[in-house]
Parts: structure tokens; sequence; C-alpha cells
């Protein structure tokens, strides 16, 4: 593939200095064709070192890997670009440029292409690392390639060197900070759990938790360590809370044809899935015993433990929206406890669902488009500009989401608005 190696000021500079040669040539201006000559051989000498010294560079491999995790708007989202320990010519800089595509809320809504993101850094001069700025204001994934190119100081030349290195990157909301609900482990479903005698001895004992019977503490080991320890009989079953999350990431028609990439959906679903993160994070940290359940559109999960909660979580960042379906008719959860749903104004199949649901205890998360409030969580258009993406046309002229109106007995509400 042939790529151009002017910049788009070299390419103005040739184009003037040869139409000024020809001119001072007609003219026999001798001033003119020293100038122009000078500004051509300077060209020449550039273009030859330039690519001379880009050819040696072909091999180079420069590392780059983004933050994990990767959160949207964090103060600290850096890159670490390594491997860039080749000489570089007198009046020339290595630079690093990362280029892609960003998806917000995951992947491809409608015709949606994603975002074209260009970002690079310039490394100093005698250094083998640089630090590139990387980040996008609202969850979703990044699709691209990172490479080097070796510039002139002028901006004359641009040539590319070195292996492209392609990076695929799930990028999490930030963070929001909702209501803390405790969590009763009585309204949770009970799992029965069964203790082999295979079980090594740290699992004979744990950290007492509501729930468990008196006579199981052991008060000589708690005396000595200040916490409560419960004895558990190695062919006991010992109960677990699982708590029943639902998270409805749905809002897409698939039979509508004019359905359009929206921002403001987009950013609905970003706070949703914030809000779901610091629920889930604050249930663990009020009992860690506790089991969630989480469905969403395309399927569930069981989180036991922190490195499933850490896994969901990077699988959420890429959670996009699904087409509604009817679920008067489906069995939505076949456990007794209560039901924690997670929703966004987009989710025109709620109503039915609560009332499907009528007879559990729902705590519903709901995230509405802002009206008159005064608590906002607001996304600004040109912070795409600022963080090196090219926000969609489409998106100015997107359609208006609209409030969703339901109950439900335990409701939090979260706005959230678009500007430019």
């Amino acid at each position: 593939m042939i790529r151009p190696v002017f910049t788009p000021a070299g390419g103005v500079v040739l184009i003037i200095a040869i139409a000024l040669l020809i001119r001072s040539l007609t003219a026999r201006n001798s001033y003119e064709i020293a100038l122009s000559s000078a500004a051509l051989l300077l060209l020449l000498i550039l273009g030859v070192i330039g690519k001379w010294k880009s050819r040696k560079m072909e091999q180079m491999e420069p590392g780059w890997k983004p933050p994990f995790p990767m959160t949207a708007n964090a103060v600290d989202n850096n890159m670490r670009i390594t491997g860039l320990d080749a000489p570089v010519p007198l009046f020339f800089r290595l630079h690093f440029i990362v280029k892609g595509r960003f998806f917000p809320a995951g992947r491809i809504l409608g015709k949606f292409r994603g975002c074209p993101v260009l970002v690079e850094t310039s490394v100093p001069r005698g250094e083998t690392a640089a630090q590139l700025p990387f980040d996008f204001p609202v969850s979703g994934v990044f699709s691209g390639d990172g490479h080097c190119a070796l510039r002139d100081i002028f901006g004359f030349y641009s040539f590319r060197c070195g292996k492209p290195q392609r990076r695929s990157v799930n990028v999490r909301s930030a963070p929001c900070f909702g209501t803390k609900l405790p969590i009763n482990p009585q309204s949770g479903s009970e799992d029965q759990r069964n203790k082999t005698s295979s079980s090594e001895e740290r699992y004979y004992m744990r950290e007492y938790t509501p729930g468990d019977r008196f006579r199981d503490i052991n008060w000589k080991s708690s005396e000595k360590i200040d916490v409560l320890i419960t004895r558990i009989s190695p062919d006991n079953q010992e109960k677990v809370s699982r708590i029943d999350v639902y998270f409805r990431n749905f809002g897409l028609n698939a039979d509508n044809r004019e359905n359009r990439a929206s921002l403001e959906a987009s950013w609905l679903l970003d706070r949703a899935k914030a809000r779901l993160a610091y629920f889930l994070r604050n249930v663990r940290e009020q009992n860690s015993s506790f089991i969630f359940n989480v469905r969403f559109a395309s399927g569930s999960r069981d989180i036991e433990d922190e490195e499933d909660l850490d896994a969901f979580l990077e699988e959420l960042a890429g959670l996009s929206f699904s087409p509604s379906r009817n679920e008067t008719a489906e069995i939505v959860s076949a456990a007794g406890g209560d039901i924690y749903v997670f929703s966004t104004a987009c989710d025109i199949g709620l109503p039915d669902y609560l009332v499907a649901n009528s007879q559990k205890q729902v705590s519903l998360f709901l995230i509405q488009p802002a009206q008159r409030e005064k608590d906002i969580e607001t996304l600004n258009i040109k912070s795409f500009i600022r963080k090196g993406s090219v926000p969609s046309v489409g998106w100015l002229a997107g359609k208006k989401t609209k409030p969703l109106s339901v109950r439900s007995a335990r409701m939090e509400l979260t706005y959230a608005e678009v500007k430019l």
C-alpha cells in the first residue's frame, strides 16, 4: 500500500516551490531561482534522509498497552509507549500515533460506524519511552492500531515506520455515587452448598455473617482475634444468599430501519452501567458472602468473588442495546427473593416487566433524560474533540428520548443529559 509521505504543509511548500521556480526561470529572476532551489533542495535532503532511516526502522515493534481497567474520564488515562530505542537523525522526531474507531455503548448502533479517533505524541529526543494521553468521555469499545511515524521538525514529511500493533479496549463507565442501599440477607434467595470432608481446614471456619446460628460461633477463636468466627461442619449445608439483578439493556427495535444512533441513548445506558457497578461493589462491601445472579439481554452471569466481579465489569463495558422483546409470558425469576432492576428510558418493555413481577419486591434503578431537575449527569459533545475523537453529525439531529412513566415500590431515579 502506497502512503503519502508529504504532510499537508509539506505538499503546499512543494507546490509553491515548484511554481516559484518555473516562474523565476521564465522571468530570469536569480533571487527567486535561488530561493525556490534552496526550498526544493531542503525538501530533497529531508526526504532522502527520512526515507532511508524509516526503512531501517521497519522491524521496530513499539509496545503500547492501555491502562487496565480502562475507565472513562479518568485522570490517569495515559498509555506508556515502549520499544522506541531506534536512533533518530538530526532534525527529525519519532511520533507514536493511535488511530481507530470508538463505539459508545459497546458496538454499532443502527448504521453508526463509530467515532474516528486520532491521538499522537512526540517522543523526546534520546528517550526510549513516551506517555500518550488516551481517554474517552463515555463507556464503550475502542478498536484501532498504534504505529510510529518519523517526522521532520519543519512538518514537511511523515514516514510510517515500525510494525503496527492492533488493540481492542473495553472502556468502563465513569463511576457514579448513588444512594447506598442496605441489603437484608433474608431478602435474597437461598443457595445450598455442600461442604465435603476433602475441603481444607480454612473452609471449616469463616467470619460470622448475619443469619448464622449463635451456637455455631467458635467463642474461643473469636476472643483471640477479636472477630466472630462461625464453625462450619464439613458435611453441613451452608446457606448463601443469592441476589437477583436484572440489567435491562433494551432500546433498539430491529424492525425499525429508521432507528439512528443516539448519543443520548448511549449516555443513558452508560449511567445505568455505572449505577449497576456501584451497586455490586457496595453490596459486596456490606457482605462478601453474597452471590449475584446478573441477567441481561444476551445472557446471565454468576458473581461469587472479586475475580468474577472484575470480569463482569469488563464485559459490562462492551454491552450494547438489544432489541426490545415481549416478556409478559417469560419466567423472569424462578427464585423467591427480591429483584434489583437497572434500566433506562429507552426500555419500552419495562412497564410490562414490572407488571409481570408485581407480586415480588422490585427495586428499580432508572436512568431518565433530564427535564428540570437539579442533579443532572451531563455529557458534553465537545469533550469528544478534546479527547481526540470526532463526534458523529447524526448525534446533533438524533431523536430525543422521552421519559418513561413507571412506578415501583422502591425506585431510584437518575437524570442524564447531553449538551454541546
